[in-house]
């Protein structure tokens, strides 16, 4: 018993030091702070409309459409399991997803969807995948953009051309 005790004291002093060491850490100033080669930049308010600026002027060989619902490109599902009779609203909501937030079109036939979301929506919630999921099975490719993130207009040009190509 004696030697559980002492491997429980060694685990709650590990603990406390770490915890205490992680407190010092957050709270010291450190001694210098990196410098960017570019400044930050605030985010848009508007994310959608400095998306679709990027989109209409990058690519203009496309058109582009913004908002597009999921059944728009995929139609509808048979409802195998009578699901709409016995709970539509949750039904719909889960199973066609949450609107593509554009979809570039070449020709009048889709290219491209382009999603925006925020936190870990592209990779937690149900809608995104579920139009993830729709957007694959039409052989579209699928790119996602997290709004918190700062998204320069070299970046979301370079990474839409990269996701095109392949």
């Amino acid at each position: 018993m004696s030697l559980l005790k002492s491997i429980l004291k060694m685990v709650v002093k590990a603990a406390t030091d770490s915890a205490s060491d992680w407190a010092e850490e957050k709270t010291s100033k450190p001694a210098s702070t990196p410098q960017r080669s570019e400044p930050m930049r605030e985010a848009p308010a508007d994310w959608e409309g400095y998306f679709a600026g990027i989109l209409s002027t990058a690519f203009p060989q496309y058109s582009v459409r913004r908002n597009v619902a999921v059944t728009d490109l995929a139609g509808y599902a048979a409802d195998e399991f009578q699901l709409y009779k016995t709970r539509p609203l949750q039904t719909y909501k889960a199973e066609w997803g949450a609107p593509y937030t554009f979809v570039l079109y070449q020709g009048g036939a889709p290219a491209c969807i382009v999603m925006l979301g925020s936190g870990s929506s592209h990779h937690k919630n149900v809608k995104y995948l579920i139009a993830r999921m729709y957007a694959k099975k039409l052989g579209l490719p699928y790119i996602n953009f997290y709004t918190q993130f700062p998204n320069e207009r070299a970046y979301v040009i370079d990474r839409i051309n990269k996701f095109m190509k392949a």
